[in-house]
């Protein structure tokens, strides 16, 4: 199938062939043609599958074929894009600017951390299209700044995402503010419960679309796994880098504090470094990212969240230092690599406590990753024994006084180690395999 079998106009076939497209991805070839139709829409595809043009190309056909764009009175907000991150929303933004060449469209992209004064002179000036997140957005229409009211398609991407980042909150204070009538897109990695009873909340009679399995990315990757106790990663990292001659590695931290701890690790032993994560500023996480484009910087640590967004052209390595507690993760990571057809390289650390992890991984992509036993630092028979010991015992936390304390004379509570392996705020309960009719009809 073509881009030319879809329906899709002139103009924006000739900016997707300007840009190499050639053929249209699952996604796109089953979205594009349900979207020109007007109807509501539910995608199940993570990032990587090319659900940005499934949305933004029919959307902007329609704003051209309902005379919008023609110069003819003040423009009037037409769409509205919420996005979890900042790097999203900009990436989504450029795809809107490439695909609506020669439409005479106007989108403007608002994001927190940044001066809000730009922002708000662009979108008085009048636009089609808006890219946002939901924290700016709502700060801006509090101000009087952003009306809703005209919007004719309202797109939810990433909606797994915004549950666990917390947005919850915010996009049921900006639902109410979208006018009734509208066509509606919802995409999501992920379908637990709570993903879904918030789908039928926005979407009307939609037609569900479901692409490209998560493990399905993780087949052109060359992974490997380096067990290693917790207490040695970095040395065990330090020691990958220089031996494979990394010039250019994304690594991934479970944590912010854990990114930056990495980063300055990895700074005392002149491997020159830097990290992204939602504690920094717009400006540092934007310098961060282009340093490390222009191979400024040899290492670039970052956090799932941040990461969300980062399209990087020929990346040979990534590196997991923190094995994630949801192995759709892991695919979304080791995806930063091996894209276009390039070659890469995905590389785990393992310790201990991680190997539930480990398997979960290995049962979503069906394959067994090959373990590298043959390095400076592997896990040996004292340490299987001290953690067997310690098995189940509350860890020592130290308080600002220097005395150790267990957590669970900290929190006064007990916990059983392996509990609440799934982090967030209970977007994924629920949602184990349990099938049931969601969708109703929008009275």
């Amino acid at each position: 199938m073509k881009f030319t079998d879809l329906g899709i106009i002139d103009t924006i076939l000739k900016s997707l062939h300007a840009e190499g497209y050639e053929k249209p991805t699952p996604i796109q070839q089953q979205a594009i043609p349900i979207l020109l139709k007007g109807t509501d829409l539910l995608g199940c595809a993570q990032t990587g599958t090319g659900k940005t043009a499934a949305f933004s190309i029919p959307i902007l056909q329609l704003l051209h074929e309902r005379g919008f764009g023609d110069g003819k009175g003040k423009r009037t907000l037409k769409v509205l894009i919420l996005t979890p991150t900042r790097e999203l929303a900009s990436q989504i933004g450029e795809s809107i600017r490439v695909y609506g060449k020669g439409l005479n469209l106007t989108h403007a992209v608002i994001f927190g951390g940044v001066n809000q004064n730009p922002q708000v002179a662009q979108m008085r000036q009048g636009v089609d299209i808006l890219v946002a997140t939901p924290g700016r957005l709502l700060d801006l229409m509090n101000q009087g700044h952003i009306r809703l009211d005209t919007i004719d398609f309202f797109v939810l991407d990433e909606a797994d995402r915004m549950l666990d980042m917390g947005f919850i909150h915010d996009i049921n204070r900006i639902l109410p503010k979208l006018p009734k009538k509208r066509q509606s897109l919802f995409f999501s990695a992920t379908m637990p419960l709570s993903i879904a009873n918030l789908a039928n909340s926005i979407l009307t009679n939609p037609e569900m679309v479901k692409v490209d399995p998560v493990s399905s990315t993780a087949e052109k990757v060359k992974q490997e796994v380096y067990h290693v106790v917790k207490s040695m990663k970095r040395n065990l990292l330090k020691h990958v880098i220089h031996e494979k001659a990394m010039q250019q590695v994304l690594v991934f931290s479970r944590t912010k504090h854990g990114a930056d701890r990495i980063t300055r690790e990895l700074a005392k032993a002149g491997i020159p470094a830097s990290a992204i994560h939602g504690d920094k500023s717009q400006g540092a996480r934007e310098k961060a990212l282009a340093q490390f484009k222009e191979r400024k910087i040899t290492v670039l640590v970052a956090t799932d969240i941040a990461a969300r967004g980062i399209d990087i052209d020929s990346l040979q390595w990534v590196i997991n230092y923190d094995l994630p507690n949801e192995p759709e993760s892991y695919v979304h990571r080791i995806g930063r690599t091996g894209r276009a057809g390039a070659s890469g390289t995905a590389i785990s650390f393992c310790d201990i406590d991680e190997r539930p992890y480990l398997q979960d991984i290995e049962k979503l992509i069906k394959l067994k990753i090959p373990v590298i036993a043959n390095h400076p630092f592997p896990i040996n028979e004292r340490d299987e024994a001290d953690h067997e010991a310690n098995k189940g015992k509350p860890k020592p936390v130290h308080n600002r006084g220097g005395r150790q304390q267990s957590n669970n004379q900290r929190s006064g509570k007990s916990q059983s180690s392996g509990q609440n392996r799934k982090s967030g705020d209970g977007a994924n309960a629920g949602g184990g395999g349990e099938k049931r009719k969601f969708f109703k009809k929008r009275r």
